[in-house]
């Protein structure tokens, strides 16, 4: 691929530079929706309850969760490159990552389905239950398993569904945009209001108690989103197609790794995310629900900015084209910690660092502003950020193909996403043993107990100020990306070209050309 510093623009046509800004379309109009649907089933779900779902409703000790999740880091580790390697590996006639797609819907759909129902399987069993415990830790090994062949397939797929950059974008524009609009997020808005509901004892039985009936609603929405998502991934599945050749030869795991040694696009989007991740950081939803007792200011705040939302996504393809991609991932990714840090000031206002009392933060209609507020500037945002940040890896496995001469879409998105998640497993341990040491009584929520005001402040800092400082270290290595403007023009119009010639010689049915073909993928 030609260097940055020695760019020969000679060698290419004007029409060949303009093909990256071309409004070319490979994916019909039944796959469109497919994949509408498809990105709709990944929100579709109500996964943002996890948490207080382990915490309060099967009630497993906060300090077992502790040793749960260092135990899922270390798997997720060792699981992540046994998987990838195999996934790299994969050569069949419905593609490289369909076969598992396919696969494991079924195996995967039962597991969630295993999770929602773990509290109709031990009952009143004690947060303490060892039995309990070691059926949540196989249970998160298993799916952890799965999801990593499910994860990495999903990345993969988007990333060779197209090999046009601007049909790539539309895609994902398109995607979010209709998610946003026509309420993928719909079950967990619906969840928030009836745990409102049920928490205020606006609903209430005779013969039900608050837990049993938070219980009902839990197992009951876990298992509508676990079926309803998991039909519609699979029907996207079954319709949906690979159209980047992938080399003739899978590469070697050395290969593999080299390849994502010498591509500093990824290299950068790794350091990134590795330094974003170090963020350690609360729910916003725990602050919602402990401290103010509303958890529907999720839904309500986010009404004022409901309206950007679709609007949002509109001039995504104008910011492309006219400011860098470095530029575009720093502001969209890392505007929230920005706010986040006004939020806190303003919720602390009026409070008292002595008694650790008081303070807006405490009060739901000044937040209602605060938040509301938040909600609007972030939305602004909210298109670019849905897109840039994974159009940017799929244009890096762009990169990799053109500097090597093949695809590493498995062992990079791999190594990507392990160093995010040692550092979010590490902030993760720490959060939760920090939730422990600090007092947060798991048993208030169900029993209609307060939180000591000293928990309450904890979990407002741990929303706003503590993972908008601690997130903050990732844009540094971003002010360093440059796969834009003529370097990343040149790039593409190579690829045309090249993979013009290899489609051609793959169609011959020339066996000595196409072994020549397949020794030359290995050694551009």
């Amino acid at each position: 691929m030609a260097d940055e510093q020695n760019l020969p623009g000679q060698e290419f046509t004007g029409e060949e530079l303009q093909y990256v800004y071309e409004n070319r379309r490979y994916v019909g109009t039944k796959e469109t929706v497919g994949f509408v649907l498809w990105d709709a089933a990944q929100s579709f779900n109500i996964n943002t309850f996890s948490t207080r779902f382990i915490t309060n409703i099967v009630k497993i000790d906060l300090g077992y969760q502790a040793i749960q999740k260092t135990i899922n880091s270390i798997w997720d580790i060792v699981n992540d490159v046994f998987t990838a390697a195999i996934v790299e590996k994969t050569r069949t006639r419905w593609g490289k990552f369909r076969p598992y797609l396919l696969g494991l819907a079924g195996p995967g759909a039962i597991l969630t389905l295993l999770y929602w129902f773990m509290p109709m399987f031990f009952g009143a069993k004690s947060a303490m239950n060892v039995a309990k415990f070691v059926f949540y830790v196989i249970l998160e090994f298993l799916k952890e398993g799965v999801g990593t062949f499910q994860g990495i397939a999903r990345t993969g797929l988007l990333a060779t569904i197209t090999p046009h950059p601007v049909d790539r974008t539309r895609l994902i524009t398109l995607a979010n945009f209709a998610s946003g609009t026509f309420g993928e997020k719909l079950p967990e808005q619906l969840m928030t209001v009836l745990l409102d509901l049920i928490d205020n004892r606006v609903i209430k039985s005779a013969n039900k108690t608050t837990e049993q009936l938070m219980l009902t609603a839990f197992v009951g929405m876990g298992t509508f989103t676990t079926l309803v998502s998991s039909g519609m991934s699979f029907w996207f599945f079954m319709n949906s197609k690979e159209r980047i050749m992938q080399s003739i030869k899978s590469p070697s795991v050395l290969a593999s790794l080299k390849s994502i040694m010498n591509n500093k696009p990824v290299l950068l989007l790794t350091l990134s995310d590795f330094l974003s991740a170090f963020g350690i950081g609360g729910s916003k939803q725990d602050y919602y629900i402990d401290v103010l007792h509303f958890g529907s200011m999720t839904m309500l705040a986010g009404i004022p900015a409901a309206p950007i939302s679709p609007v949002s996504f509109s001039y995504v393809p104008w910011l492309r084209r006219h400011f860098s991609s470095r530029l575009l991932y720093i502001v969209s990714h890392y505007i929230n910690n920005f706010l986040l840090v006004f939020v806190f000031l303003f919720g602390c206002i009026g409070f008292n660092p002595k008694t650790l009392k008081g303070g807006l933060y405490t009060k739901t209609l000044p937040m209602f502003f605060a938040m509301a507020l938040w909600e609007v500037i972030w939305t602004l945002f909210y298109g670019l950020r849905s897109v840039i940040g994974t159009e940017l890896y799929n244009e890096a496995m762009d990169y990799c193909e053109g500097k090597n001469g093949y695809r590493t879409e498995a062992m990079t998105s791999v190594a990507k996403g392990m160093a995010a998640k040692v550092a979010s497993s590490a902030s993760g341990v720490f959060s939760t043993a920090l939730k422990k040491w600090v007092g947060y009584d798991p048993d208030a929520y169900t029993a209609g107990r307060e939180q000591p005001d000293y928990v309450k402040f904890y979990l407002f800092a741990m929303f706003t100020i503590v993972p908008a400082v601690t997130g903050a270290f990732g844009v540094i290595p971003m002010l360093f990306y440059d796969l834009h403007g003529k370097k990343k023009e040149i790039m593409y119009a190579e690829l045309l070209e090249r993979r013009r010639a290899a489609s051609a010689v793959a169609s011959s049915g020339d066996t000595d050309a196409i072994s020549e073909l397949a020794d030359e993928q290995m050694h551009v």
